[in-house]
Parts: structure tokens; C-alpha cells; sequence
């Protein structure tokens, strides 16, 4: 670079001294203004070329590649696909909705140790959510509401296999004392004091179950009544719900199962129906009475 413009200036020098040379001068002269000043060369369009980035210490990231590592961060490790850990408490064999001769063994079990303050159902409904909820709890497991193997073989192995009157007791309170109206002919006698339902044949009693009424704002009638009508896969019109095995008294108010009554307790209320929570019991009692047959409420 020296040397070029060492020989520009002598170019111009001798150029002084001789006119003739002017051109060559003049080219000689933009040679050495170019080099001095460090012009960018300019694309064909005219427009300035962007100027050149250093060059990247590391690779950019990509969908099949991790980045390289760089000296102010360390490349992170790919991270491993998730695997499902299996349940430590084992597999699920109750939980909420599931019906049958195995839940009512779990209610009766739970009963037996103080976990489950009612009889039996055979529906796993939120209050046998809440018991297995508490049995988990004092036995230090997952409080999941759910019967798993583990949460079952722990309960196996605290209680004793149930009676059949542990399994299928008549009422969960003491019956009452029967109204003097249903010491004769067939009747359904029902206690709302006691809240239980007896079914009588002159005097003598068939069958007890637990049932419930409606509210303060739709109370079940209290008197004396008739069977009128039978309707084993009812549905009511008015409120659009399964009444199963519905035996109507008075307007639209029935004994009848519920599914409702089975799964909360005595949490809820009817619409003024008398619902009952053993459909094995009303089932039964169902195919017994006749249209005709008294039906007598009583405190």
C-alpha cells in the first residue's frame, strides 16, 4: 500500500513537469484517493451493501439439532420423553359410580372400623368417596377417594368379612311404632319421624326400609291414602328424572326409588315424593303391592 502511494505521488510529480500527461495523472490520482479513503464496493442497484457480520461462535438452533455450546452457556441436554409412573397404591377397582355387591362389601368394612356412619347402599356416591377418603388418610395413603388394590388390601386385612344383616340391614334407624291405621289390611306405612317405610299385611311386618320426603318448600302429604297407580320405568314429566318402580298416592306424589337418595344420604330432599335408597328393597315391594293397596304418612 505504501509503495502505491509512494507511486502516486511520483506520477503526479512528473505529470507537473510534463502537461502532456495530464490523463494519466488524473487516473492516477483517483487511484490514490480510492485507496486511501477504504470505499465499499456497491451492488449493481446502486444501493450500499450491508456490511458483514463477524462470524457466529456457535450454530443456530434446529428442529433436528441442539445448539453447539457456547462459553457462557453450556448446551442443555436433550430432555427424555415422559414416562407414566404407575399408581403406587395399584390399580383402581372402585370409585364413584360403581354399583354392586363389592361396594356394599367396602361400605360394611368401613362401617365396621368407623369410616361409614350409614347402611349399606351398594352405590359408590360422594359419601363413600368422603369414607375411603378418611380410611386413606389414617392409613397414610394417597387421600384419592378411589378403592385401589392397595387401599382394599389394607381394609381386607382390618375387618372381618360382613353378616348378611351387616350387608343388607333393615333401616339405618329404629323403625317406629306403627300408626293404628296400618294395623290392618295392606298398607305402606311410613314414618317421617323415624323416616322409615314398613310394609304391613294385617299387623304383621313384611319388609322396613329407609326413606326420605321433600322439602319444606315441596313437603310430601301427610294422611291416609291409596295406591292409584304403578309405573316401574316412570320418568317424571315435570322435572324430566328417572322415578323407578313409582307408586302414586296422591296427585303426582309417589314411593318410588332414588338414585339421588342412594348416592347423597339424607343431604337432598324429593319434590314431595317419598324416595327410597335400596332399589333391591323397593324392587321387592314393588312386585307386592297392588293398586288399592292404603298408604298412610305419619309423624
Amino acid at each position: 500500500m505504501t509503495h502505491r502511494t509512494g507511486h502516486g505521488a511520483g506520477t503526479i510529480g512528473r505529470t507537473a513537469r510534463h502537461p502532456g500527461g495530464a490523463a494519466v495523472a488524473a487516473v492516477a490520482l483517483l487511484a490514490l484517493t480510492v485507496t486511501t479513503a477504504g470505499c465499499k464496493a456497491q451492488p449493481a442497484n446502486g444501493s450500499p451493501a450491508a456490511t458483514s457480520s463477524p462470524p457466529k461462535t456457535s450454530a443456530p438452533a434446529t428442529d433436528d439439532a441442539k445448539p453447539a455450546a457456547t462459553a457462557s452457556k453450556p448446551a442443555a441436554s436433550p430432555t427424555p420423553s415422559a414416562t407414566p409412573k404407575p399408581d403406587p397404591q395399584g390399580k383402581t377397582l372402585m370409585a364413584t359410580g360403581s354399583q354392586g355387591k363389592q361396594v356394599r362389601d367396602l361400605q360394611a368394612r368401613l362401617r365396621q372400623i368407623g369410616h361409614f356412619g350409614r347402611t349399606p347402599t351398594g352405590y359408590y356416591g360422594t359419601l363413600t368417596v368422603a369414607a375411603v377418603q378418611s380410611f386413606q388418610g389414617k392409613r397414610g395413603l394417597s387421600r384419592t377417594g378411589r378403592t385401589d388394590t392397595l387401599t382394599w388390601q389394607k381394609l381386607l386385612a382390618m375387618t372381618r368379612k360382613p353378616t348378611a344383616a351387616e350387608l343388607n340391614p333393615p333401616t339405618s334407624r329404629p323403625v317406629a311404632k306403627p300408626d293404628k291405621r296400618c294395623l290392618t289390611g295392606r298398607v305402606l306405612c311410613i314414618s317421617k319421624n323415624s323416616r322409615t317405610l314398613s310394609w304391613m299385611i294385617d299387623g304383621q311386618v313384611v319388609s322396613t326400609m329407609d326413606v326420605r320426603f321433600g322439602s319444606q318448600y315441596t313437603p310430601t302429604r301427610e294422611g291416609t291414602f291409596s295406591i292409584y297407580w304403578k309405573s316401574r320405568h316412570h320418568v317424571s314429566t315435570i322435572y324430566h328424572t328417572a322415578m323407578p318402580y313409582a307408586m302414586f298416592f296422591s296427585g303426582g306424589q309417589a314411593v318410588h326409588y332414588s338414585a339421588d337418595f342412594a348416592a347423597r344420604g339424607y343431604s337432598g330432599a324429593s319434590h314431595g315424593c317419598v324416595n327410597v335408597r335400596d332399589e333391591g328393597k323397593i324392587a321387592a315391594l314393588f312386585d307386592q303391592v297392588r293398586t288399592g293397596d292404603k298408604v298412610v304418612i305419619y309423624w
